[in-house]
């Protein structure tokens, strides 16, 4: 999609962060925002940084409830008229271990992290293929959706689902002229990871180490609205993967390589179950290729 001046963005987890850092770059392109989100003081300080511009309306909206997501979709279209853009990017973090006997928070976070984007994705892609006037979707996962992260089971088991449905969801729309993005933010100024001054509160041992540097990291994270810029450009180019933090490159390349290397290359194919997977993927590539629209 590369015109978006006039069109419609939907944002949740819209009112601070990252999320704010996109809409403010939709704003700035010309679009008309809705900024969805849970957090009622996040709204309001939203509100107050926003004010005046009338290209914006704020909802509250819980996105692991699928009501509360169509009435925000159904007021959204009230207010604007359509949806162009969907930005599926409220998150939390926590959730638990995978080795821990807690269930409550292991579902929040789950329920937010991959509910979340399942439900905006069912309830507003629909919308949007109807009009028939192609769009984009953004769904945020994180490098936790591709590196592991230690003892964050439910957090790393949502991001890596969300990079999964992305990529199905990329060859489901391809047909619709509609494009597809996966964001997969490392240090990120937000709300989600909150940061204070000093490493005192820090937990002993090992786990306490790990704490320290991350917020060691967390001091000198990406601002939002550099985020925000990124997006719009991986928007504008329809990239399928918006990856932004580089210091993450080299670990990538080698965790590919070991799946690479784990593959028994002297275990016979039938011919059959070899030509089966050349037509998927020749599937696949043409799906992947086809443009979005203007």
């Amino acid at each position: 999609m590369r015109n978006f001046a006039g069109k419609v963005a939907f944002v949740t987890g819209g009112a601070s962060g990252i999320g704010l850092g996109m809409a403010r770059n939709f704003l700035a392109e010309g679009m008309k925002v809705v900024i969805a989100d849970y957090n009622q003081d996040h709204l309001d300080q939203a509100r107050d940084i926003l004010k005046g511009n009338n290209a914006t309306h704020l909802i509250k909206v819980d996105v692991a409830d699928r009501e509360s997501l169509r009435a925000a979709a159904a007021e959204t279209l009230d207010v604007f008229g359509k949806i162009h853009v969907l930005c599926n990017n409220a998150g939390v973090g926590g959730g638990g271990s995978t080795d821990d006997p807690d269930f409550e928070e292991w579902d929040r976070a789950i329920g937010i992290n991959l509910g979340g984007v399942v439900n905006g994705t069912k309830i507003v892609v629909p919308i949007i293929k109807e009009q028939g006037e192609g769009g984009h979707i953004v769904n945020t996962s994180s490098m936790a959706g591709l590196v592991p992260l230690p003892s964050m089971g439910a957090y790393s088991a949502s991001k890596y689902a969300v990079r999964g449905f992305t990529q199905a969801l990329r060859l489901d729309l391809a047909p619709h002229g509609i494009g597809v993005s996966c964001l997969y933010p490392g240090a990120v100024k937000t709300a989600l990871v909150p940061v204070p001054e000093d490493d005192s509160t820090a937990p002993p041992g090992e786990l306490g180490e790990f704490t320290k540097a991350l917020w060691a990291a967390m001091r000198v994270a990406v601002d939002p609205m550099d985020m925000g810029r990124l997006v719009v450009e991986a928007i504008r180019e329809n990239r399928m993967h918006i990856l932004t933090h580089s210091e993450f490159l080299e670990e990538v390349k080698e965790r590919h390589r070991a799946i690479e290397d784990a593959f028994l290359a002297t275990l016979p194919v039938p011919e059959a179950r070899a030509a089966f997977e050349r037509f998927r993927r020749e599937t696949v590539d043409r799906l992947l290729a086809m443009p979005a629209k203007d």
